[in-house]
Protein backbone atom coordinates (compact mmCIF):
# COMPACT_ATOMS: atom_id res chain seq x y z
CA UNK A 1 0.00 0.00 0.00
CA UNK A 2 1.47 3.76 -1.04
CA UNK A 3 1.80 5.75 2.44
CA UNK A 4 -0.20 8.53 3.74
CA UNK A 5 1.77 11.25 2.79
CA UNK A 6 1.11 14.06 5.85
CA UNK A 7 1.43 17.81 4.22
CA UNK A 8 3.16 20.43 6.14
CA UNK A 9 0.99 24.11 6.72
CA UNK A 10 1.58 26.26 4.04
CA UNK A 11 5.28 27.94 3.69
CA UNK A 12 5.74 31.54 3.45
CA UNK A 13 8.16 31.19 1.06
CA UNK A 14 8.42 28.57 -1.79
CA UNK A 15 11.16 27.53 -4.68
CA UNK A 16 9.38 27.45 -8.21
CA UNK A 17 11.67 24.64 -10.65
CA UNK A 18 10.32 25.91 -14.09
CA UNK A 19 11.40 22.97 -16.10
CA UNK A 20 12.74 22.61 -19.62
CA UNK A 21 9.45 22.47 -21.55
CA UNK A 22 7.93 25.34 -19.38
CA UNK A 23 11.17 27.11 -19.93
CA UNK A 24 10.96 26.71 -24.22
CA UNK A 25 7.58 26.37 -25.23
CA UNK A 26 5.26 27.24 -22.27
CA UNK A 27 6.55 29.68 -20.01
CA UNK A 28 3.38 31.16 -19.62
CA UNK A 29 2.53 28.30 -17.69
CA UNK A 30 5.11 28.72 -15.31
CA UNK A 31 4.18 32.17 -14.80
CA UNK A 32 0.33 31.53 -14.21
CA UNK A 33 1.80 28.67 -11.58
CA UNK A 34 3.83 31.83 -9.80
CA UNK A 35 0.72 33.84 -10.18
CA UNK A 36 -1.50 31.39 -8.63
CA UNK A 37 1.07 30.83 -5.48
CA UNK A 38 1.71 34.34 -5.05
CA UNK A 39 -1.89 35.13 -4.51
CA UNK A 40 -2.40 32.82 -1.66
CA UNK A 41 0.47 35.50 -0.42
CA UNK A 42 3.74 32.93 -0.72
CA UNK A 43 6.91 34.33 -1.84
CA UNK A 44 7.99 32.76 -4.40
CA UNK A 45 11.90 32.57 -5.37
CA UNK A 46 13.39 31.24 -8.83
CA UNK A 47 16.36 30.19 -8.70
CA UNK A 48 17.94 31.77 -12.13
CA UNK A 49 20.96 28.82 -12.53
CA UNK A 50 17.67 26.13 -12.52
CA UNK A 51 18.12 24.31 -15.90
CA UNK A 52 16.81 20.06 -16.68
CA UNK A 53 15.70 17.82 -13.94
CA UNK A 54 18.21 15.31 -15.49
CA UNK A 55 15.22 13.41 -16.77
CA UNK A 56 16.06 12.81 -20.37
CA UNK A 57 19.32 11.31 -19.66
CA UNK A 58 18.36 9.23 -17.03
CA UNK A 59 15.34 7.26 -18.37
CA UNK A 60 17.89 6.94 -21.30
CA UNK A 61 20.28 4.80 -19.64
CA UNK A 62 22.22 7.74 -18.87
CA UNK A 63 23.23 7.30 -15.19
CA UNK A 64 26.82 9.42 -14.99
CA UNK A 65 25.32 12.61 -17.42
CA UNK A 66 22.05 12.34 -15.76
CA UNK A 67 23.85 12.86 -12.20
CA UNK A 68 26.00 15.58 -13.48
CA UNK A 69 22.88 17.39 -14.46
CA UNK A 70 20.85 16.80 -11.50
CA UNK A 71 23.34 17.68 -9.43
CA UNK A 72 23.87 21.02 -10.36
CA UNK A 73 20.25 21.60 -9.31
CA UNK A 74 21.01 20.38 -5.75
CA UNK A 75 22.75 23.61 -4.79
CA UNK A 76 19.92 25.63 -5.89
CA UNK A 77 17.46 25.36 -3.08
CA UNK A 78 19.93 26.12 -0.08
CA UNK A 79 16.64 27.06 2.71
CA UNK A 80 14.17 24.56 3.61
CA UNK A 81 11.38 25.60 1.82
CA UNK A 82 9.37 23.84 -0.39
CA UNK A 83 10.23 23.06 -4.40
CA UNK A 84 7.31 23.61 -6.51
CA UNK A 85 7.51 21.83 -9.80
CA UNK A 86 4.47 22.37 -12.63
CA UNK A 87 5.23 18.64 -13.89
CA UNK A 88 4.53 15.49 -12.22
CA UNK A 89 7.40 14.41 -14.85
CA UNK A 90 10.17 16.40 -13.60
CA UNK A 91 8.59 15.95 -10.13
CA UNK A 92 8.75 12.58 -10.20
CA UNK A 93 12.28 12.56 -11.47
CA UNK A 94 13.32 14.79 -8.44
CA UNK A 95 11.48 13.44 -5.88
CA UNK A 96 11.77 9.81 -6.86
CA UNK A 97 14.74 9.11 -8.92
CA UNK A 98 17.17 11.41 -7.32
CA UNK A 99 17.72 9.38 -4.04
CA UNK A 100 17.87 6.77 -5.97
CA UNK A 101 20.32 8.42 -8.56
CA UNK A 102 22.65 9.44 -5.78
CA UNK A 103 22.72 6.73 -3.92
CA UNK A 104 26.00 5.99 -2.12
CA UNK A 105 27.50 9.18 -3.44
CA UNK A 106 28.89 11.95 -1.37
CA UNK A 107 25.56 13.82 -2.55
CA UNK A 108 23.41 10.76 -1.08
CA UNK A 109 21.68 13.17 1.98
CA UNK A 110 21.36 16.16 0.14
CA UNK A 111 19.42 14.58 -3.12
CA UNK A 112 17.23 12.70 -0.11
CA UNK A 113 16.39 16.18 1.55
CA UNK A 114 16.03 17.88 -1.63
CA UNK A 115 13.52 15.09 -3.10
CA UNK A 116 12.09 15.40 0.42
CA UNK A 117 10.77 19.13 0.04
CA UNK A 118 9.44 18.40 -3.94
CA UNK A 119 5.88 18.81 -4.86
CA UNK A 120 4.05 18.89 -7.98
CA UNK A 121 2.13 22.38 -8.43
CA UNK A 122 -1.55 21.01 -8.80
CA UNK A 123 -0.53 18.68 -4.98
CA UNK A 124 0.50 21.93 -3.25
CA UNK A 125 -2.25 23.70 -4.33
CA UNK A 126 -5.04 21.45 -3.00
CA UNK A 127 -3.15 20.09 -0.14
CA UNK A 128 -0.92 22.47 1.26
CA UNK A 129 -2.96 25.69 0.04
CA UNK A 130 -6.74 24.51 0.50
CA UNK A 131 -6.88 26.58 -2.88
CA UNK A 132 -10.55 28.60 -3.39
CA UNK A 133 -11.34 29.31 -6.45
CA UNK A 134 -13.76 32.02 -7.83
CA UNK A 135 -14.39 31.03 -11.26
CA UNK A 136 -15.66 33.93 -13.47
CA UNK A 137 -15.55 31.86 -16.93
CA UNK A 138 -18.31 31.06 -19.05
CA UNK A 139 -19.62 27.71 -19.09
CA UNK A 140 -17.92 24.76 -20.96
CA UNK A 141 -16.91 21.16 -20.33
CA UNK A 142 -13.37 20.15 -20.68
CA UNK A 143 -11.56 17.12 -20.15
CA UNK A 144 -8.03 16.46 -18.25
CA UNK A 145 -5.10 13.89 -19.36
CA UNK A 146 -3.29 13.49 -16.36
CA UNK A 147 0.83 12.32 -17.11
CA UNK A 148 1.88 8.41 -16.19
CA UNK A 149 4.45 10.10 -13.82
CA UNK A 150 2.44 12.77 -12.61
CA UNK A 151 -0.21 9.42 -11.75
CA UNK A 152 2.05 6.54 -10.94
CA UNK A 153 5.35 7.85 -9.24
CA UNK A 154 3.56 10.62 -7.30
CA UNK A 155 0.48 9.03 -6.79
CA UNK A 156 -1.51 12.06 -8.12
CA UNK A 157 -4.14 11.54 -10.75
CA UNK A 158 -6.98 13.57 -8.14
CA UNK A 159 -5.62 16.48 -7.49
CA UNK A 160 -6.07 18.14 -10.76
CA UNK A 161 -9.51 16.73 -11.11
CA UNK A 162 -10.13 18.02 -7.80
CA UNK A 163 -8.88 22.00 -8.29
CA UNK A 164 -11.38 21.66 -11.95
CA UNK A 165 -14.03 20.59 -9.36
CA UNK A 166 -13.98 23.98 -7.78
CA UNK A 167 -14.63 25.83 -11.10
CA UNK A 168 -18.43 26.57 -10.51
CA UNK A 169 -18.92 27.04 -14.41
CA UNK A 170 -16.98 24.15 -15.55
CA UNK A 171 -18.10 20.33 -16.21
CA UNK A 172 -14.85 18.11 -16.13
CA UNK A 173 -15.67 15.30 -18.46
CA UNK A 174 -13.76 11.75 -18.07
CA UNK A 175 -12.17 10.72 -21.24
CA UNK A 176 -11.96 7.00 -21.70
CA UNK A 177 -9.02 5.00 -20.78
CA UNK A 178 -8.16 8.19 -19.21
CA UNK A 179 -4.63 6.44 -17.68
CA UNK A 180 -3.05 5.23 -20.97
CA UNK A 181 -0.12 7.31 -21.71
CA UNK A 182 -0.41 9.64 -24.54
CA UNK A 183 2.37 8.42 -26.11
CA UNK A 184 5.12 11.18 -25.27
CA UNK A 185 7.51 9.47 -22.70
CA UNK A 186 10.08 12.09 -23.59
CA UNK A 187 12.90 10.12 -25.99
CA UNK A 188 10.62 7.06 -26.09
CA UNK A 189 8.56 9.63 -28.91
CA UNK A 190 11.87 9.94 -30.34
CA UNK A 191 13.29 6.56 -30.12
CA UNK A 192 9.83 4.62 -30.91
CA UNK A 193 8.01 7.37 -33.58
CA UNK A 194 5.50 4.94 -34.95
CA UNK A 195 4.41 3.49 -31.58
CA UNK A 196 4.18 6.58 -30.27
CA UNK A 197 2.16 8.17 -32.93
CA UNK A 198 -0.32 5.84 -32.85
CA UNK A 199 -0.92 5.82 -28.49
CA UNK A 200 -1.17 9.73 -29.31
CA UNK A 201 -4.03 8.70 -31.78
CA UNK A 202 -5.79 6.67 -29.70
CA UNK A 203 -5.52 9.56 -26.92
CA UNK A 204 -6.50 12.27 -29.18
CA UNK A 205 -9.46 10.18 -30.27
CA UNK A 206 -10.00 9.89 -26.46
CA UNK A 207 -10.33 13.32 -25.38
CA UNK A 208 -12.48 14.05 -28.67
CA UNK A 209 -15.42 11.86 -27.81
CA UNK A 210 -15.76 13.54 -24.52
CA UNK A 211 -17.45 16.50 -26.67
CA UNK A 212 -15.23 18.69 -24.63
CA UNK A 213 -14.67 22.27 -26.11
CA UNK A 214 -11.23 21.95 -24.32
CA UNK A 215 -8.32 20.18 -22.17
CA UNK A 216 -6.13 20.49 -20.03
CA UNK A 217 -2.79 18.71 -18.74
CA UNK A 218 -0.50 19.14 -15.84
CA UNK A 219 2.25 18.44 -17.65
CA UNK A 220 3.89 20.19 -20.69
CA UNK A 221 5.21 17.26 -22.60
CA UNK A 222 1.78 15.37 -23.21
CA UNK A 223 0.66 19.06 -23.63
CA UNK A 224 2.75 19.41 -26.46
CA UNK A 225 1.94 16.03 -27.34
CA UNK A 226 -1.40 16.00 -27.82
CA UNK A 227 -1.97 19.60 -29.05
CA UNK A 228 0.44 18.34 -31.66
CA UNK A 229 -1.51 15.60 -32.94
CA UNK A 230 -5.19 18.03 -33.25
CA UNK A 231 -3.21 20.55 -35.18
CA UNK A 232 -1.78 17.86 -37.68
CA UNK A 233 -5.56 16.56 -37.74
CA UNK A 234 -6.54 20.33 -38.22
CA UNK A 235 -9.32 19.99 -35.29
CA UNK A 236 -10.77 23.14 -33.23
CA UNK A 237 -9.88 21.35 -29.98
CA UNK A 238 -6.78 22.55 -28.33
CA UNK A 239 -5.36 22.39 -24.63
CA UNK A 240 -3.49 24.45 -21.81
CA UNK A 241 -1.50 23.74 -18.85
CA UNK A 242 -3.90 23.66 -15.98
CA UNK A 243 -2.02 26.39 -13.92
CA UNK A 244 -2.76 28.91 -17.16
CA UNK A 245 -6.50 27.35 -16.86
CA UNK A 246 -6.80 28.12 -13.52
CA UNK A 247 -5.29 31.58 -13.44
CA UNK A 248 -7.33 32.53 -16.42
CA UNK A 249 -10.64 31.35 -15.14
CA UNK A 250 -10.37 33.59 -12.09
CA UNK A 251 -8.47 36.56 -12.82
Amino acid sequence: MTPVKLYPPKSEKVYFFGTCLVDMFYPEAGLDGIRLLEREGIEVLFPEDQTCCGQPAYTSGYQSEARAVAAAQLRLFPEPWPIIVPSGSCGGMMRTHYPQLFAGSEQESLAGEVASRVYELTEYLVHVCHLRLDDRGQAETVAMHTSCSARREMGLAETGPMLLARLGQVELVEQERAAECCGFGGTFSVRHPEVSAAMVDDKAQAIEATGASHFVSSDCGCLMNINGRFEHQKKAIQGEHIASYLWRRTS
